[in-house]
């Protein structure tokens, strides 16, 4: 009975990991679509959302400090605990870097300076290493996780190219500078959840493997 309350416990915590990860690529994706469309309502119920991912959050702590409290678990078991922790921080990160892309549109008064097909190619990027690096974490999958990883080279490469476009863009008309500044900041909020992503796929490695790697 003991033990199968501990395995309870935790598959109740992988679960938890896996739901705030599933509010994390809601959040991320609906606030992307808020500041491309740029639709305040959709901002505006995105950012409500924050509340619910502070209370899964909280509940994950709790399974974790209960786990290592009570059970006292070992080898691959305490591998999850401690990973589950720290994935979990990671997509608490994701989310407030989105909650921050979901301000975004009520600051920005007219159109676009320009359209966003890079910085959306970016953000669909990011989101597919989230999804897939989640994905990992279900299945503790080494491949899939290295493989999610090595998109942050894709982001990188694309968050300096719109960068320079932009600043190019400001020395050249000064009028935008505003507006070219909130762009800024949307692109490195979503090359940071690349980051964050990466960091979900070493967790997912140490989980598997017990070996600690640098995956960007």
């Amino acid at each position: 009975m003991v033990r199968e309350r501990y395995l309870q416990q935790l598959d109740l915590l992988k679960k938890s990991v896996l739901s705030l990860g599933e509010m994390s690529e809601l959040i991320f994706c609906d606030s992307m679509e808020a500041v491309i469309d740029l639709n305040v309502e959709l901002a505006r119920r995105t950012l409500a959302l924050e509340p619910e991912v502070n209370r899964l959050e909280e509940k994950i702590e709790v399974s974790v400090f209960d786990l290592l409290a009570l059970q006292q678990p070992m080898a691959s078991d305490l591998r999850l605990v401690v990973s589950a922790l720290k994935i979990s921080a990671d997509l608490k990160r994701i989310v407030g870097l989105s909650i921050n892309i979901a301000k975004i549109p009520g600051k920005f008064e007219g159109g676009h300076i320009k359209p966003l097909i890079d910085t959306k190619k970016m953000a669909d990027i990011a989101a597919d290493m989230l999804e897939n690096s989640l994905k990992a974490f279900e299945a503790q999958d080494v491949e899939l996780a290295r493989a999610a990883a090595a998109r942050d080279e894709e982001v990188d490469k694309l968050f300096y190219s719109v960068w320079v476009e932009l600043i190019e863009m400001m020395a050249k008309d000064t009028s935008i500078i505003s507006k070219a500044t909130y762009l800024l900041f949307l692109i490195r909020y979503i090359e940071r959840i690349a980051d964050h992503c990466c960091n979900v796929c070493e967790s997912v490695v140490y989980l598997a493997t017990a070996e600690r790697i640098k995956l960007n």
